[in-house]
């Protein structure tokens, strides 16, 4: 870990801002997080101020307004966060799963007793996306519809579709049956009796929101790279570079604060770059593209 104390890029930045991504109610974010915020601020003698957003926009729009220098974000986001920020964002480590893969899969759930077995049974049902700069929970889904001759649309195939407004709040719609289906995310390695070994699903059944035989999972994705940790660019190089060596020591050093963050039982966290997250830029402008033609 890195030696504690003052650094000089805290003459810059005084108060190191991080935003937390929607998707879980919260308190339960907040108190996830508690540990390790104050690690960070005994770490390097700075106050951390954490941002939490309703939705996924508010992160990517407080990136772009530089009020944020650090956070946890999907690869759809950082894709937005990019193009909003006209590059002022740098990915840094992304989780490596106990297999040693560094993805995660979408998946299309039901309830179990909906009778809906298939994605082909979703034919004039209704799905529940769950933010509109979610990978897992919209733009890589609705890629791959297209790609199999599903048009995505509200009433082309799926007889009505909405924002839930995040993961968790997706699968509460599901079961409390305003949606027969929704998209979330899961590590799709693990035991799917317990929610996978980490993801939206997992966080629902350690907390007893969820059991997963209320669910039935009927479609997966192919990979996703997992969202990475992001740094604003235009920060001190030396406060971008403690951000990654932090992280990096910390599933070794304080694997119990890194798995409160990692939200279920990663391997550790990886570098990544850039060019890693192109893929989700260009999912972005042909989403948008599709968007101008209707």
């Amino acid at each position: 870990m890195p030696a504690p104390g003052k650094r000089a890029w805290a003459a810059q930045l005084p108060v190191v801002r991080m935003g937390l991504l929607g998707g879980e109610n919260d308190a339960d974010r907040l108190a996830r997080v508690d540990t390790y915020k104050k690690l960070l601020e005994t770490t390097f003698q700075v106050p951390i101020k954490l941002m939490v957003a309703a939705d996924y926009a508010g992160v990517i729009q407080a990136f772009a307004a530089r009020q944020l220098e650090v956070a946890y974000m999907s690869p759809a986001a950082y894709a937005a966060a990019w193009i909003e920020s006209q590059g002022d964002v740098r990915p840094l480590v992304v989780t490596q799963e106990q297999d040693g893969s560094t993805s995660y899969v979408s998946v299309m759930y039901t309830r179990t007793d909906s009778g809906i077995m298939s994605l082909a049974d979703m034919k004039g049902h209704s799905l529940a996306w769950a933010d509109p700069n979610s990978a897992s929970g919209y733009l890589l889904p609705r890629a791959e519809f297209r790609a199999m001759g599903i048009d995505p649309e509200s009433g082309k195939y799926f007889s009505r579709t909405g924002f839930a407004g995040g993961h968790e709040q997706g699968v509460v719609a599901v079961l409390n049956k305003q949606y027969d289906a929704g998209m979330t995310w899961t590590s799709g390695v693990g035991d799917v009796a317990d929610g996978y070994s980490r993801g939206a699903l997992r966080m629902m059944v350690d907390k007893k929101m969820l059991a997963m035989n209320q669910l039935r999972i009927i479609w997966t994705s192919r990979p996703i790279l997992n969202g990475p940790l992001t740094v604003r660019k235009d920060t001190p190089e030396a406060f971008q570079q403690d951000m990654l060596d932090f992280h990096l020591a910390l599933p070794t050093a304080h694997p119990d604060i890194y798995h409160s963050v990692d939200m279920g039982n990663g391997k550790g966290w990886v570098p990544v770059q850039h060019a890693d997250f192109q893929p989700f830029i260009d999912m972005l402008q042909q989403e948008a593209a599709q968007r101008r033609r209707r």
